[in-house]
């Protein structure tokens, strides 16, 4: 036959995917124990559990995309597999849609029936008398209820909107600017891609890799002054609780996107490995990147600005 036989290419069998599992436990279960040493001040190895496992799935990460990169460049990867790699990351993004979603609802449900259950009718009569529902939440219930021995207290401040004329100073509005100011130059540079403008490709992403670390440690700098100088903790009643859970999760969508885009980034300019009908590794990327945008965007309004 003159025509060539389109064969569907599986992979052989692979322990990454176990690996990956095992750095991401080590992460999640270092990091917990971390926080509890922290808030107990005792010792530990939390923070050498998070180390390792933040090592361990980089490296992961950094060997899986190099296999599938070496399976692309040996022509391995038919339109087939590539149609199964656009529907993976569709169904993950999806997921990580969901995810999101669960927090948000949990935001939503906490500040809407929750808190005026707690502070009208027969539960406030008999638990909580006094106290009335506001949010953020700065009085808990247990400090209207026990005073000085209360074991739940709430934040000295919050990190509500101050209005437009000090969002000059306001954080969130700075880590706004920066990822909104990503999601632009990474468009840019997929049309350089497609315009086979590879010095645009690689300038622009180099930028939006540069913003990603930016918004980080502004995100860090944030979360330095909430605990020094604002009270705002992890410990600080459900509005410190549901604060640091979206906004962290969210700061780790943020690391895992920029280390993304970076691989993608040394590609191009150590191997030069894209080209504009030939770069799924960076379009799957770029729409990550998007994802994490949007995201913040609605963190942005609910948390902050209608905080």
């Amino acid at each position: 036959m003159e025509q060539k036989i389109d064969v569907y290419y599986v992979p052989a069998q692979s322990r990454l995917p176990f690996a990956a599992s095992v750095g991401l436990f080590l992460t999640v279960y270092g990091l917990g124990n971390w926080l509890n040493q922290l808030q107990s001040s005792s010792d530990g190895n939390g923070q050498t559990l998070f180390v390792c496992g933040v090592l361990l799935l980089c490296t992961v990460l950094f060997i899986w995309f190099s296999t599938v990169i070496n399976e692309n460049l040996q022509g391995l990867n038919n339109a087939q597999l590539k149609r199964s790699y656009v529907w993976g990351m569709g169904w993950f993004i999806f997921s990580e849609v969901m995810f999101f979603s669960a927090f948000f609802g949990a935001l939503w449900y906490i500040r809407n029936i929750a808190l005026p259950e707690l502070s009208s009718g027969p539960t406030s009569a008999l638990l909580w008398n006094n106290f009335e529902a506001q949010w953020p939440l700065m009085t808990t219930p247990d400090m209207v209820v026990n005073n000085d021995t209360a074991r739940m207290v709430g934040p000295d401040e919050n990190m509500s909107n101050p209005g437009l004329t000090g969002w000059a100073s306001w954080l969130p509005f700075w880590n706004t600017a920066v990822l909104l100011s990503s999601s632009v130059t990474v468009h840019i540079a997929h049309t350089g891609l497609k315009n086979n403008n590879k010095k645009q490709f690689n300038v622009f992403l180099a930028i939006t890799v540069l913003l990603g670390i930016v918004f980080l440690t502004l995100q860090f700098e944030e979360y330095m002054h909430a605990y020094q100088h604002m009270g705002l903790t992890l410990n600080a009643g459900v509005y410190g609780a549901t604060f640091f859970i979206l906004t962290g999760f969210h700061g780790l969508h943020v690391s895992m996107g920029t280390f993304m885009l970076l691989v993608q980034l040394l590609r191009s300019v150590s191997k030069g490995h894209f080209s504009h009908d030939n770069c799924f590794g960076f379009e799957a990327s770029s729409w990550y990147w998007h994802f994490v945008d949007v995201v913040w965007v609605a963190l942005f309004i609910f948390v902050y600005v209608l905080g």
